[in-house]
């Protein structure tokens, strides 16, 4: 899942870089999700968006660390 705001430039570019990687990398179905529409997650991330949750767990955030995620999700590895 991929935590956004609206009119967030740094989520338009994180979500551009993901989609790239998608197309090399077997990476799961991206579910996206406004951060401001579940007040938990609003408490829970704040300003901190755009955010990358694995199993709810932040995997990546403001920043795509291409490498890091390729190797999370490299063929026959389990990224949880």
């Amino acid at each position: 899942m991929l935590l956004t705001r609206e009119d967030c430039e740094l989520c338009d570019e994180f979500l551009a870089e993901l989609r790239q990687l998608a197309r090399r990398l077997p990476l799961p179905p991206l579910e996206l999700r406004l951060v401001d529409s579940d007040p938990q997650m609003q408490r829970r991330f704040g300003l901190k968006v755009p955010v990358l949750l694995w199993d709810d767990v932040p995997i990546a955030a403001t920043r795509l660390d291409a490498t890091e995620l390729a190797r999370l999700f490299r063929p026959g590895r389990s990224a949880s």
